[in-house]
């Protein structure tokens, strides 16, 4: 679990890379209608959650950097028992004090006449604001029909000598790099995904729905993990079904001689658990599955063994469809390496955290960043070949931590040799 000491932390590095005399103000989003009075469960923007802790709606943060003074603030939904009731708990004051580490915690109905007491040259509580940083992410709504693009438009033309700076690239370029608790979570994630992954390993069988499978998977994890959800829709294909990247709709029937891909996850913390595994649903591998296979797992070792600091995920792919060129081609599957785009047609690796898909920015925009790996970075490592003329699709996928001089393989206790796959599932 994060303590409040490190939230604290995170914020203070993000005050030293915003310029002086500037402030912050982020927002944990609001409920989203699905259809006429439902609504979606709620996910908190994962920016305000990295400096806060807090993760329930219509909460808001400010931080105010201004002549060698720093203040903070956070704000959230009054305590309401009635509407408890209703809705159930939130937070409390002192309760979100406690989580956070913010001294000064308020109502959000307060959070405007701060800001205002804050930007307005009469009032100009801490001297005068040059710049105010907002997460700028479009889907960020703060009201039903209010994103944070609004509430920057707003603000320009009531503040008009301020500049507005986007914070979306700030903030995560502070969450690339793992804390030893966020690896902790990353490895309990993991371990509820092993659990799940081997419950499905054992349970699967000729005439099962996909569907079957991944429902086991969820019911397991949550036992698991505190009912905190899969990282992203679980993907559970079988046979020619694994060939689609994204595979949606795991209604299926599976059989004998077919393989099935999982690409699943649990998460702890919203740390996310990112893993794929292939295994066959009759125990066996076919020889021309074995074959596949083996190609898929050799790059998924080559790509553990040269990851580390200083290399780029560009390079990375790069060596990944070189080697299953290679490979394909020694072993007769295509006629020509540049063919190998007609088999695999994805990265081998993105950034993982509190998105399963970590976005990365240059600091003060969004243009995205040939990143070089850094120790604490946490990527995938998911090489996968998808043979539709033949009906086989293949991903072996690990999550890799990034240390001083390479990479240590964090789901390396989940199975993913031949013999290993096939003799666990002949003891089921």
């Amino acid at each position: 679990m994060i303590t409040s000491n490190e939230y604290t932390q995170r914020r203070q590095r993000m005050i030293s890379m915003m310029r002086e005399n500037s402030m912050l103000i982020l927002f944990s989003g609001v409920e989203k209608r699905s259809s006429a009075d439902e609504y979606f469960p709620f996910e908190v923007n994962r920016n305000f959650y990295y400096l806060t802790g807090i993760d329930q709606p219509d909460s808001s943060l400010i931080l105010v950097n201004s002549d060698g003074e720093i203040k903070e603030f956070l704000f959230i939904s009054p305590y309401e028992p009635i509407k408890e009731k209703w809705y159930g708990k939130r937070l409390t004051i002192s309760e979100a004090s406690k989580i956070s580490g913010f001294a000064n915690v308020q109502v959000n109905t307060a959070m405007n006449a701060k800001v205002s007491a804050i930007l307005d040259p009469v009032l100009s509580q801490y001297g005068e604001i040059e710049n105010v940083y907002i997460d700028l992410e479009p889907e960020i709504k703060i009201a039903d029909e209010t994103s944070t693009l609004h509430f920057r438009d707003n603000l320009v033309k009531q503040y008009p000598n301020v500049e507005v700076i986007d914070a979306y690239a700030l903030v995560t370029t502070l969450r690339l790099r793992k804390s030893q608790k966020e690896v902790e979570m990353f490895r309990s994630a993991i371990e509820a995904t092993k659990i799940g992954i081997y419950r499905v390993m054992g349970e699967m069988a000729d005439g099962k729905k996909e569907y079957e499978m991944a429902n086991l998977f969820h019911h397991v994890i949550n036992d698991e993990n505190g009912y905190q959800g899969t990282s992203f829709p679980t993907i559970m294909a079988s046979g020619a079904n694994a060939t689609c990247l994204h595979y949606p709709t795991p209604r299926d029937v599976m059989h004998n001689g077919d393989l099935l891909l999982m690409d699943l996850g649990a998460r702890d913390g919203y740390y996310c658990a990112d893993v794929t595994r292939t295994v066959p649903v009759s125990g066996k591998f076919t020889p021309l599955q074995k074959d596949i296979y083996n190609i898929v797992l050799g790059c998924n070792k080559m790509i553990a063994s040269i990851a580390k600091p200083g290399m780029t995920i560009e390079e990375l792919q790069q060596a990944t469809i070189q080697y299953l060129a290679d490979e394909c081609y020694a072993k007769g599957f295509i006629t020509k390496k540049e063919d190998i785009l007609n088999y695999y047609f994805h990265g081998v690796s993105h950034l993982i955290g509190l998105d399963t898909h970590d976005p990365y920015y240059l600091p003060n925009s969004r243009e995205s960043k040939k990143i070089r790996l850094e120790p604490g970075m946490i990527i995938s490592d998911e090489p996968g070949l998808y043979m539709a003329d033949r009906g086989i699709g293949i991903r072996i996928e690990d999550d890799l931590l990034i240390t001083e001089d390479g990479c240590e393989v964090l789901t390396s206790g989940i199975m993913k040799e031949v013999d290993e796959i096939e003799n666990y599932l002949a003891s089921k």
